[in-house]
């Protein structure tokens, strides 16, 4: 059935204009002034609201082994909560561990979400060791249409590479024109202050961010810098939290290294004290890198602002609370990792950016979807509002006001970090490829509707 959103603002990365959008066919066909609408076209009212394209969330996990568990949602829940927040497209980590295969890891990844995903989807194939057999792997996965890797500096044993693996990765990736994407921690620090932490009889979730403080992440993206300037690949640091580590991408792009960075909401509007509350309630906040001193945010928002930050992701890695951080109640280092936020970026973003006049609507735009977009190998079909791109688009009600809550969330998780919080704006529309998934907060699509987006390098 054709789509027509009618009177709406549109605003794209770097244009705003009032005009009704007509979708035909998966895609956009017609934008301007008073189109008409063929009988059997589905009929949009957008007056008063924006029309955004649809958000694109760099870094998820939804499928996610971790710490001897295992991340709640499941593409059918996890799917469904992103529409609702108004992402349309998700880019998984594709995460082995170094014991696994590669190639059977990522048609593992493959089959959760295929058929069970109400959004579209790709992935960042995660490159935990590298070998003969792992290269091989790689390039097969590439030739599939994953045009992006995932590499940690941290998590030693577990998904960490060490320097050999890491010169070997960035050269392939170079020779094949894939973005490399890295978490930046330096790991021998982290275990080292770790183990004198707890030798010390400091256990509690506070002392998360002591044993990896601002300088182990700044060195951690010091190395990669390094690497990347010597072997010319294109590379992308994942969650950065703090200055110093800004710091660091910001000066090796200055002599000319192709990084760049990406921050995350939670960075963005909640600081360490939420981690060091008293009991065992900081656990809810538990992430990596940690949250940080509330001093950073300004630099964040400012970093976002100014170009210096091309993205914001979610790093969604969702634990129960009761049956999963639990885990680590005597021992900060075994609680699983993640703050749940898939649903909220994009309001938080509005909300805490947008209407505090920290960033404009097209910054949200350009730092959540465009430059995602083109950044990843999905635009212009993903990440604007143009004649030929798939018809995602996120009909944004500026005036509605809300409140979260761990009880009316679509993420299966048993808590919100933002509990109570009050929020500006939601999306009151979400289309996916011209067929209505959301409306007014439910959602209402097809649940297995999502398609993997076979994406093909652009840096050769």
């Amino acid at each position: 059935m054709p789509l027509l959103i009618k009177n709406g603002e549109i605003v794209t990365a770097d244009s705003r204009s009032r005009a009704d959008i007509y979708c035909e066919g998966e895609t956009i066909t017609r934008i301007g002034a008073g189109l008409d609408a063929p009988p059997g076209t589905e009929v949009i009212d957008a007056t008063g609201k924006y029309v955004f394209p649809g958000f694109i969330d760099p870094h998820v996990h939804i499928t996610l082994p971790f710490m001897g568990t295992f991340a709640k949602d499941t593409y059918e829940t996890g799917s469904r909560a992103a529409l609702v927040g108004g992402t349309t497209t998700l880019i998984e980590m594709c995460c082995p561990a170094r014991s696994d295969n590669t190639m059977g890891s990522f048609e593992h990844w493959m089959a959760q979400a295929a058929g069970r995903s109400a959004c579209d989807f790709t992935f960042h194939m995660g490159a935990t060791k590298f070998d003969a057999a792992t290269e091989s792997d790689l390039r097969e996965i590439v030739s599939r249409g994953v045009s992006s890797f995932k590499i940690f500096l941290a998590y030693k044993g577990a998904f960490g590479i060490d320097d050999t693996e890491l010169y070997r990765t960035l050269k392939l990736a170079r020779e094949l024109g894939v973005v490399v994407t890295a978490h930046c921690e330096n790991e021998t620090l982290v275990f080292e202050r770790q183990k004198e932490l707890l030798a010390a009889g400091k256990t509690d979730p506070g002392r998360h961010h002591e044993s990896r403080p601002p300088e182990v992440e700044a060195e951690g993206v010091h190395h990669l810098m390094s690497f990347a300037e010597l072997t010319g690949a294109h590379t992308y640091v994942v969650h950065l939290s703090c200055r110093q580590a800004l710091d660091e991408a910001v000066a090796a792009r200055r002599r000319g290294v192709n990084v760049a960075v990406e921050t995350l909401i939670q960075y963005l509007v909640l600081d360490k004290s939420y981690a060091e509350r008293p009991g065992f309630e900081g656990a809810k906040y538990v992430m990596s890198p940690p949250l940080r001193d509330a001093s950073n945010q300004d630099v964040l928002w400012k970093g976002l602002r100014d170009g210096l930050i091309q993205t914001v992701a979610t790093d969604h890695a969702p634990f129960d609370f009761e049956s999963q951080k639990q885990m680590g109640v005597s021992d900060f280092t075994k609680i699983p990792n993640g703050i749940p936020s898939l649903e909220e970026r994009v309001n938080l973003l509005y909300t805490h950016g947008v209407r505090t006049g920290r960033i404009s609507l097209h910054t949200l735009v350009d730092a959540a979807s465009t430059r995602v977009a083109k950044m990843f190998d999905l635009f212009p079909r993903k990440g604007t509002i143009q004649p030929g791109a798939d018809a995602d688009l996120v009909v944004y009600d500026p005036d509605y006001r809300g409140t979260i809550s761990a009880k009316t969330q679509h993420m299966n998780v048993d808590y919100s970090a933002f509990e109570g919080w009050r929020t500006e704006g939601r999306p009151s529309v979400v289309t996916v490829r011209g067929k209505v998934a959301v409306r007014d907060g439910a959602f209402v699509g097809d649940p297995a509707g999502g398609r993997f987006l076979k994406r093909t390098p652009s840096r050769l």
